[in-house]
């Protein structure tokens, strides 16, 4: 594992301060990205499922009506208490419909670990779904479940993506807590320094559940927001086709991590994708002492047959 300092770029002034999913493409082009990382890797059948459970969300998306949002005064009672305007709490029941839906559609190309779990969830009633759910999102996973919550997770970041791709971007604010969603509360699953001609080189948080992204700045930490103990940490001589592209931001302050990728080195580089493809990575900065602050939800109980 290689360390080195950061290279810092402030944002714009003028700078989007958010960035929504863009819901026609967002799955797609992950199930892309988990198809092509796939190609000669050590969990290549892994990643190859988690693209064809992508392709099932976008799907799952494309199918899934526009959904009710809190109501002008929960939006404003949210707004004035520094409160993101989505509850996880709340969440609307088309998620457990979409969840069997994808389910259905996944059991008959699974392997088979994942067909018996995908055959189980398809079949589980309101309340055991709710439970798996709540059990996701409190971060505290029961032994028994975790098979299940990938797919739970799935599901559910389906449907707080259509929300959060419904909002007024323009009536979101930053958090007190900058690894946290401004709009849906969910802690960021890795950061993307972007290209774009407004966003160029600038470091933006991506939601673990909503897809949504904000804008932090670049060499400070996002779980204490020093700027005085982070540094880039990435695999010396690895044979990863995405590992120039993807590294760990190390704070020494509070001794936490998060993965950052980097679209100037891999235009097609994914949060969530490519932050699975880099397990080793995690497993070195674990080894050095740094736990992560942020949680991949694809992750937890994953299998690769």
């Amino acid at each position: 594992m290689h360390s080195q300092p950061i290279d810092f770029h402030p944002p714009a002034e003028d700078a989007a301060p958010f960035l929504l999913p863009a819901t026609a493409s967002l799955f797609a082009e992950r199930a892309d990205r988990f198809a092509a990382l796939a190609v000669g890797h050590s969990l290549g059948d892994w990643l190859a499922f988690l693209g064809q459970l992508s392709q099932a969300q976008q799907a799952a998306l494309n199918a899934l009506p526009e959904l009710s949002l809190p109501d002008a005064t929960a939006l404003e009672q949210a707004r004035t208490h520094g409160m993101p305007p989505l509850n996880v709490a709340a969440r609307p029941v088309a998620w457990r419909d979409v969840l069997r839906g994808m389910a259905g559609e996944l059991a008959t190309t699974a392997p088979n670990g994942a067909a018996s779990v995908l055959a189980t969830l398809a079949k589980a009633d309101d309340a055991r779904l709710d439970k798996l759910a709540d059990t996701l999102l409190s971060g505290e996973p029961e032994a028994g479940d975790v098979a299940e919550l990938p797919f739970v997770a799935a599901a559910l970041q389906v449907v707080f993506t259509r929300l959060a791709s419904q909002l007024d971007v323009k009536q979101l604010q930053p958090l007190d807590v900058h690894a946290v969603c401004p709009c849906c509360g969910s802690p960021a699953v890795a950061s993307v320094v972007r290209l774009g001609s407004a966003i160029n080189n600038l470091r933006y948080l991506h939601c673990s559940l909503c897809n949504t992204e904000w804008n932090v700045a670049r060499a400070t930490c996002t779980t204490c927001d020093t700027d005085k103990a982070v540094a880039l940490q990435e695999l010396e001589g690895s044979e990863l086709k995405n590992a120039g592209a993807v590294r760990a931001e190390t704070c020494d302050a509070c001794k936490s991590y998060l993965k950052i990728v980097y679209q100037d080195k891999d235009p097609q580089v994914d949060p969530v994708a490519d932050d699975l493809a880099t397990l080793a990575l995690d497993m070195l900065v674990d080894e050095a002492g740094y736990q992560r602050s942020g949680p991949n939800f694809l992750l937890i109980g994953a299998y690769s047959g």
